[in-house]
């Protein structure tokens, strides 16, 4: 018998129908002698038809009345999906994060987790129910309605599994586990056995939707055994991808696990400021109190005692981020502030990098070769990653996935 927090993304339970096939699903588990923490996602779109209604009022809504909205999704999936489990026999119980107790800071739309509280879950679990909980909600110490941002759900899950000690943490998607690449973009992509937390991270950060970033660190700070496997298949069918803090010493590592993609990304370039102390730091501080997220940086000295200086952005905080630049263009004596939101970032990751010298030669003359040109860079130890124009990316992620061996059967 083992403890087990699964969580359900969205298309798991999009509608009562696959609610109900869950609450089978979670029947079986039980009958095996588990005892289920089941963490759930908002039906499948909802969450931005909540939004939607929220534009409808105001163009911008205070984030706290934002959360107070769409947290309301994960609140009827958790009703629903009790009343199933109960359909089957299980004795359930519903909790939204506010009644386990998810405390979290007070960044509303964006908060972290700082602490929970196992003590209701804990006796519902001794007294034989299923807790069903509400992903991507908490509370802040003032008792206000928290969410955590896009995928949330996850590291609710994964959390959890952390404050519990669980014994595994599996995470219920519409994919059978992790794979070298987006399969629709690469039908010869293969699924992953297992696959390195830093190696996770890396897919994660870097444009890899199977999983949140944060739920990835989490799992991996506190050692969480983490698997993704999918909510279409059947107990057993598949073991999915196992996400582990060990890479595999019984064979040789491949030199790279993944090709990793972003369409998200917007390039912004300070043009012509001063080449002195501290101007990065007059540049990305307000970039930063704005709550904006910079992912590359480079900076180009030039003869006349001028830098420029690039970043990007997430898309979607493209017009913000530049409002800001514009704001303080005239305090750092820019000569321009230019953008560019038609760019894609894209990623090879591997822990076999480490051991193996050329692997960004090999990937520049691959891009060389087809014509893509690249215009920022960004490595670390097991990661090179590209930024190039928005039309090269389905090119660009096909030709890296043959070239570095994936489409070739384990």
């Amino acid at each position: 018998m083992a403890l087990i927090v699964q969580k359900y993304g969205g298309t798991s339970v999009g509608t009562t129908e696959r609610i109900r096939n869950v609450a089978k699903r979670v029947a079986k588990f039980k009958a095996m002698g588990h005892d289920l923490v089941i963490v759930v996602s908002a039906m499948s779109g909802e969450t931005n038809r909540l939004i939607g209604l929220t534009k409808e009022i105001s163009a911008t809504p205070t984030p706290r009345e934002l959360d107070v909205v769409i947290s309301t999704g994960e609140q009827v999936t958790i009703g629903l999906l009790s009343m199933a489990l109960e359909a089957e026999g299980i004795p359930a119980r519903s909790y939204t994060g506010g009644q386990v107790r998810i405390l979290t800071d007070n960044t509303h739309t964006k908060a972290r987790i700082l602490a929970i509280d196992e003590e209701n879950m804990r006796r519902d679990l001794n007294a034989g129910r299923v807790v069903v909980v509400a992903g991507f909600q908490g509370v802040d110490e003032d008792g206000n309605i928290t969410t955590l941002g896009r995928g949330g759900s996850d590291t609710t899950g994964v959390a959890l599994a952390a404050a519990l000690r669980a014994d595994e943490c599996q995470i219920y998607t519409d994919v059978d586990g992790v794979y070298t690449t987006d399969p629709r973009i690469v039908p010869e992509a293969r699924k992953l056995d297992r696959i390195t937390f830093e190696e996770m991270l890396e897919m994660a950060s870097l444009g890899s939707k199977v999983l949140q970033i944060r739920s990835v660190e989490f799992a991996g700070k506190y050692k969480v055994k983490l698997r993704v496997l999918s909510s279409f298949e059947e107990v057993g069918q598949s073991e999915g991808t196992l996400i582990t803090v060990e890479e595999d010493s019984n064979m040789e590592q491949p030199i790279i696990s993944g090709i990793a993609f972003n369409r998200d990304e917007a390039k912004l370039t300070v043009l012509g400021v001063p080449d002195r102390p501290g101007i990065a730091y007059q540049i990305l501080g307000p970039i930063a109190d704005a709550n904006i997220d910079v992912d590359m940086i480079i900076q180009n000295v030039g003869r006349d005692g001028t830098t420029d200086f690039s970043f990007t952005v997430n898309r979607s905080e493209f017009e913000k981020a530049k409002a800001v630049l514009e704001g303080v263009k005239t305090h750092i004596n820019a000569r321009e502030i230019v953008g560019d939101n038609k760019i894609c970032k894209v990623s090879a990751v591997g822990v076999g990098m480490r051991s193996h010298p050329g692997v960004a030669s090999q990937m520049f003359r691959t891009l060389a070769e087809e014509g893509i040109n690249i215009q920022m860079i960004s490595t670390s130890e097991i990661k090179i990653s590209v930024v190039v124009d928005e039309k090269y990316l389905e090119l660009a992620v096909r030709i890296l996935h043959r070239t570095f061996g994936l489409d070739q059967a384990a």
